[in-house]
């Protein structure tokens, strides 16, 4: 009886944060249908009027958790695999005019994209230099007199450099802000828990989401793959791949350009609106990558609340404690942690996009929990949670939406944690 309260009480939450972001995800993708893209969408900069804090209360401290900012392709073979298809189709002269096309400015671009592969782009640093702005005058009570940060990032270079882009950019708000920054596998357990490098890294219970069995019942039919190979090639004979392959490389070259400056390099061989008619589908399935990892970012959750409490008992000056890490971080951690109702885990697969945008796990995604304290000392401690910026819902009981109290916080989250080690 108590979880189905407590489920009723999520969903009335989520509502009340969806209410109050004015639009559903399917409306929003109608607004902007790059959002589409999902984890490859880059960081969308918006003007959100905070709720004012309740009366007597000021931020004083602030944990956060963000994702590297845009990059190019992940890895080589897509660059590699896309380089030898339109090199031989060239030379058999099997592209149309607009495969021709493609196939020239791709070439054009080939040495950089190659060697650029999972490396931060000038959006990426942009983004995140953007983003600790917009912190730093979103919250200036935290920042104004200065005071020490601590920043880890993953041994990632992409981390590093968002975390450096990050940083630099706090101190240029106040130059009396001093900041620790460290890239090590002494702090991996509190940013990429389940780095092979990660000395303490340990084992978690993994689960498939509950809509996994009733998948069947999702209707989709999904055309896009050979409507963007008929319209690339005149012929597919003896080209290396099969359609379905070619058509994947196709579309993830497509959503990764606008991270680099190369937005508008395939012409009309694919569209937003087409990547956003299957957009339900392809949140499915972040949704089912990313459920699974939810409690290996335990060692995650843990250290935001180790680290808060040390500042709550004065035995860390912290104003501030940064994470630069990993979509396959950040994305469980929100699910772990209900953000928005992702912990939901519905049993109809035509729910997951109400619990889940995988929009929301794009590049430089960030969570920030923002802290806040009352000049009388008998008053709790109130926390507040943004999502990319946004004031977001949490799996707790409030009077005073969006701010929780932190004893609630943490009574809820250690539980969480302990029970699923």
């Amino acid at each position: 009886m108590k979880r189905r309260t407590l489920t009723i009480i999520v969903f009335i939450a989520f509502a009340l944060a969806g209410w109050a972001q004015g639009r559903s995800p399917l409306d929003q993708l109608k607004a902007d249908p790059r959002k589409a893209y999902g984890t490859d969408y880059p960081y969308e900069f918006t003007t959100e009027k905070l709720t004012k804090a309740p009366s007597g209360y000021k931020p004083f401290y602030i944990s956060h958790y963000g994702r590297h900012g845009s990059r190019y392709y992940w890895n080589a073979f897509l660059y590699r695999e896309m380089d030898s298809l339109l090199t031989i189709a060239h030379r058999k002269h099997q592209l149309t005019a607009e495969g021709e096309a493609f196939y020239k400015k791709f070439e054009a671009a080939k040495d950089e994209l190659s060697t650029g592969v999972s490396e931060l782009s000038d959006l990426g640093w942009e983004q995140h230099q953007r983003i600790a702005r917009t912190m730093y005058n979103n919250f200036p009570e935290v920042f104004k007199k200065g005071g020490n940060v601590f920043a880890i990032a993953s041994l990632s270079g992409r981390c590093v450099i968002s975390m450096a882009g990050f940083c630099q950019e706090l101190v240029q708000c106040n130059p009396k802000i001093e900041i620790r920054e460290q890239s090590s596998r002494f702090t991996l357990d509190g940013v990429v828990p389940a780095d092979r490098q990660n000395p303490a890294r340990r084992d978690f219970p993994s689960h498939k989401p509950r809509y996994e069995k009733n998948r069947d019942k999702f209707k989709y039919n999904d055309n896009l793959r050979e409507t963007i190979v008929g319209r690339a090639f005149t012929s597919t004979e003896g080209l290396p791949g099969s359609v379905h392959h070619i058509g994947d490389n196709f579309i993830n070259l497509y959503t990764s350009l606008p991270n680099i400056g190369h937005e508008g390099m395939m012409g009309n061989l694919i569209t937003d609106k087409e990547i956003a008619e299957r957009w339900e589908s392809s949140n499915l399935g972040t949704y089912s990558w990313l459920f699974p990892r939810q409690y290996m970012m335990i060692p995650i959750l843990e250290d935001i609340i180790k680290k808060a409490d040390a500042v709550l008992d004065g035995s860390s000056d912290h104003i501030a404690d940064l994470r630069f890490g990993h979509d396959d971080c950040l994305g469980p951690l929100h699910i772990l942690m209900g953000i928005n109702g992702a912990d939901l885990d519905p049993e109809d697969p035509y729910e997951i996009k109400n619990c889940y945008q995988n929009w929301n796990t794009c590049k430089a995604c960030n969570i920030q929990l923002v802290f806040y304290r009352s000049k009388k000392a008998s008053d709790d401690v109130l926390v507040k949670c943004l999502l990319n910026g946004k004031e977001a819902s949490l799996p707790l009981t409030t009077d005073n939406y969006p701010y929780y109290k932190w004893s609630d916080f943490r009574q809820f989250y250690t539980a969480r944690c302990n029970a699923n080690k």
